[in-house]
């Protein structure tokens, strides 16, 4: 079983989830989970031919507006010439075409199937807000302008933003790049580091004090960690903790994901050595 570090790929009720697009522009990999983005302000799921056929205003002497389109592709095209490989997609529109919000599994080439990253993307032809990208193991992309992760870079639609999109992509996906080798070193440590029951209560309390969790949620981690329910989480280590929290924070907030994901890991990577 194969497990997302990002707590995205997880269905909620109240809010409509995007179904996976798959681009033959870009290489891909068999699916896992398709990627969900949060929609609740008007934003409707749809296909890349819709968002190719939305049309772009007319530039002024001071606003560019891009196609929402160039984005993706730009973004693809720079993937294409890494080690790293686009899986599912998920896209949306809203206003009526005038903004876009859209995710994308990242994997690399050669890793393990223990996790995956998620580049979110965003561009606007209101003036609303500027095209722009996130990534990392926890990203929250949503339609009601909220928009956050490890990596950030936004462009204002300005003169010259055409000449200067892919400079930017290319450097978003260069930190990604780092930060990967950075997630491989830590996911390693913790599969390295075994642990007791009371080591992993210790852990989760302390978890609670730094920000993690509430109290309410210590059962469920607890419950995971114990009767883990995916076979690859059976082991007693630091990254079976971790994945029990995992499981369990994903019916929480999505806009806290980001700040608990690295508050979890500030915890558990002083635990194992990494931060000494």
């Amino acid at each position: 079983m194969r497990m997302c570090v990002s707590g995205l790929f997880h269905s909620r009720k109240e809010h409509t989830t995007m179904i996976a697009n798959f681009d033959l522009l870009a290489p891909v990999i068999p699916p896992r989970r398709s990627p969900n983005l949060t929609l609740h302000c008007g934003a409707s799921h749809v296909d890349l031919d819709e968002v190719r056929a939305v049309s772009t205003p007319r530039h002024t002497d001071s606003w560019c507006p891009i196609p929402h389109h160039q984005l993706i592709t730009t973004v693809q095209r720079t993937l294409a010439t890494t080690n790293l490989r686009i899986g599912t997609q998920a896209h949306s529109l809203s206003h009526e075409g005038q903004r876009y919000f859209g995710l994308m599994e990242v994997h690399a080439q050669k890793s393990s199937d223990d996790y995956c990253w998620v580049l979110g993307l965003r561009n606007s032809h209101d003036k609303t807000f500027p095209a722009g990208i996130v990534a990392g193991a926890s990203v929250f992309v949503c339609d009601n302008l909220s928009f956050s992760g490890e990596i950030k870079f936004a462009r204002k639609h300005t003169r010259f933003i055409v000449r200067d999109l892919p400079q930017l992509v290319s450097r978003s996906v260069g930190l990604l790049l780092a930060k990967w080798h950075d997630q491989d070193k830590r996911i390693a440590a913790y599969k390295e580091a075994s642990i007791t029951d009371i080591e992993a209560h210790d852990l989760v309390i302390r978890a609670t004090d730094v920000g993690v969790c509430s109290n309410r949620l210590i059962p469920p981690v607890l419950h995971e960690w114990r009767e883990p329910r995916h076979d690859a989480f059976e082991s007693r280590n630091v990254w079976s903790l971790f994945n029990a929290f995992s499981e369990s924070l994903k019916g929480g907030n999505l806009a806290e994901l980001p700040k608990r994901t690295e508050a979890l890991h500030g915890l558990l990577d002083t635990h194992v050595g990494l931060l000494s």
